[in-house]
């Protein structure tokens, strides 16, 4: 499942933020986006989610001219609910009124209920929560509840995953700890993925970076 990206333009009414940037994934690996602030480090990974109309550089919206492939599919019209994007971010967005299953329960795909929890517990054991899951999400540490967020997002079956800074609230053990999880879940799972960072202790392959620039 490759991922191929080719934005011909990405920009405000004023001011190109990328132009003319080829990205394809391999099934496994994580391509980095680095670069300063305005970069269009974040909208880049909108452009590929489909989530465009949401994102704004100051008070103008971005606009995009570019393809966005998967496995050879044209997604670049499609919706995001149809794209089979995965989103990871800084946050980990956990549902505050379920419980880590449900949390986890609400992201497997629709199917016979005994086999959807059995998906729940393999994926609790996995990330070294067995016993987790009736816990409030609050009651969890930064670590645990971002291997939760991780889960979840892997639970719905993504066909690519974007990250976008998923490490930067953890303190540097976490931060390490949880680095090492995720790339090695995305390596055996074999989803490709486009990760954003400022810090290039985050970088999954120094061979495999992005630098953008500043918008122009």
């Amino acid at each position: 499942m490759t991922l191929a990206v080719h934005i011909r333009h990405l920009a405000t009414r004023d001011h190109t933020l990328v132009q003319d940037l080829h990205i394809e994934v391999a099934p496994g690996r994580v391509l980095t986006l680095m670069g300063p602030s305005g970069s269009g480090k974040s909208s880049v990974l909108a452009a590929i989610a489909g989530t465009l109309h949401g994102v704004a550089e100051g008070s103008e919206t971005l606009r995009f001219e570019g393809s966005v492939r998967l496995d050879g599919r044209d997604l670049t019209t499609l919706p995001t609910a149809q794209r089979g994007i995965g989103l990871l971010f800084q946050d980990d967005l956990l549902f505050a009124h379920m419980t880590v299953a449900e949390n986890l329960l609400f992201a497997v795909p629709a199917g016979p209920r005994r086999e959807r929890l059995a998906e729940v517990e393999s994926a609790l054991i996995e990330a070294g929560l067995a016993g987790f899951g009736e816990r409030d999400p609050a009651t969890l540490s930064g670590g645990q509840r971002a291997r939760v967020a991780l889960m979840r997002a892997l639970l719905a079956r993504p066909r690519a995953l974007l990250l976008d800074e998923p490490f930067s609230k953890l303190d540097t053990a976490l931060r390490d700890q949880f680095r090492a999880f995720v790339f090695d879940h995305l390596r055996d799972s074999k989803v490709p993925a486009v990760l954003v960072t400022h810090d290039a202790a985050d970088v999954a392959d120094p061979s495999f970076v992005v630098e953008l620039s500043r918008a122009r």
